[in-house]
């Protein structure tokens, strides 16, 4: 098994920045899932850092992207600075999603406020 997600989503989806390490392990994605589905908030902020440094960049698939922040944003629902940054990824990967994007940062704006 990896050591970390991070190093499990480099084995899987590869590394913009860094060569893909030598695994002899079989890659099934629905592995990948159900350990990102039950990490904690900052090992998988400590992912799309590491994975996807620029927000624009990376190899991680824009459907990786959007579940780890909604399981982030889920853990703390009451920090603004992450609501800001998933909209930001969410806007650039988007149209589909800017209605979400608009909604997150209104209520990072509510808590900034409040």
């Amino acid at each position: 098994m990896h050591s970390t997600l991070t190093e499990h989503a480099r084995c899987l989806y590869g590394d913009e920045y860094r060569p893909t390490p030598e695994c002899d392990q079989e890659h099934e994605e629905r592995y990948f899932v159900e350990e990102l589905t039950f990490a904690d908030a900052d090992v998988i902020l400590a992912m799309l850092r590491e994975l996807c440094p620029q927000a624009v960049d990376g190899q991680l698939p824009v459907w990786v992207r959007n579940l780890a922040y909604r399981l982030v944003l889920l853990q703390r629902p009451d920090e603004p600075a992450l609501m800001r940054e998933a909209a930001e990824n969410l806007w650039l990967h988007g149209p589909d999603w800017d209605a979400i994007a608009a909604d997150l940062t209104k209520r990072a704006d509510a808590l900034e406020a409040g």
